[in-house]
């Protein structure tokens, strides 16, 4: 690839959510990856200012949109695919694992429309399975253990590497949500950190780590292996699932995770409408202690 990809970050603060409208400057062809649907879990209301201040971008700079890409299906946000797929025609593409996710989800949600073949998608992709943006190659890297379905997308000298990983003073992500495994999640990082050390890493999300005070998503493999507080160089896999399951248990769910996993399993869309025209997303509840004996 002789082209170098145009790389514009979007940072949505709620969400703390990086999505990137990538481009072929030759050719006027791009990719947008995770992009975000805005949404409003008090109100149940949603909009599209963020996908639209991308699809102005792209149309700013004269971009085709050929492709929405998730790394994974997010367990923090809303996708924003099906909206910038009616707009522009793209098609949507994820991990082939996507069909465990939604085969572990669809009795969680009793969801019986849901499918679990992953037809949802336009595009499930395989490990080390390549793809053009323009004249640029894109390469599939397998990186489970987040979740079952995590997949990282290298462009040259860029990976966009999902939710493996954070900037080096963060860490890396968790590993306990249904499907999940530390293990993996440790071969993945190991995996991505086995790239040339000058190659760029860009985040999924950023949080600021105590004594940061500015949102950060670029880094190098060589930052990570020198610097990541979880995973640098030395630390062994034993000793990594070991702080990953320690520290798991500490953390509480994603605000908008039940929301969020429902529809970003069937590719962004909601379920479909019921009688009087409204959608609805389902909550399970699990009642605690003595509270079944009062319904």
């Amino acid at each position: 690839m002789t082209t170098k990809p145009t790389i514009q970050a979007f940072f949505d603060e709620p969400t703390n959510t990086v999505s990137y409208l990538v481009g072929d400057p030759d050719k006027m062809r791009a990719a947008i990856i995770d992009p975000v649907f805005d949404y409003d879990h008090s109100s149940g209301t949603v909009d599209a200012r963020s996908v639209e201040a991308m699809l102005h971008a792209a149309n700013a700079a004269g971009y085709t949109v050929d492709w929405v890409l998730e790394t994974h299906a997010h367990a923090d946000h809303l996708s924003g695919a099906p909206f910038i797929k009616a707009k522009t025609g793209a098609k949507i593409g994820i991990g082939e694992h996507i069909r465990d996710v939604q085969r572990i989800f669809r009795p969680i949600f009793n969801a019986t429309d849901l499918k679990t073949d992953g037809s949802d998608f336009d595009r499930l992709f395989t490990d080390g399975e390549t793809f053009q943006i323009g004249d640029l190659t894109v390469e599939v890297i397998y990186t489970p253990g987040h979740t079952p379905a995590d997949v990282s997308y290298k462009l040259g000298d860029a990976v966009f590497v999902g939710d493996t990983m954070f900037m080096p003073d963060y860490g890396t992500a968790r590993a306990d949500f249904p499907g999940g495994d530390a293990h993996q999640l440790y071969r993945s990082i190991r995996r991505i950190l086995s790239l040339p050390p000058e190659t760029r890493l860009f985040m999924c999300h950023d949080y600021k780590a105590p004594g940061r005070n500015e949102f950060a998503w670029e880094t190098t493999v060589r930052e990570q292996r020198a610097g990541n507080v979880h995973a640098h160089d030395g630390v062994s896999e034993d000793e990594f699932v070991k702080m990953r399951h320690e520290r798991d248990v500490t953390l509480t769910a994603p605000r908008l995770l039940l929301p969020s996993i429902q529809v970003n399993i069937r590719a962004g869309k909601f379920p479909p409408a019921e009688a009087n025209g409204v959608r609805y997303l389902s909550i399970p509840v699990k009642l605690k202690g003595g509270a079944a004996a009062s319904v």
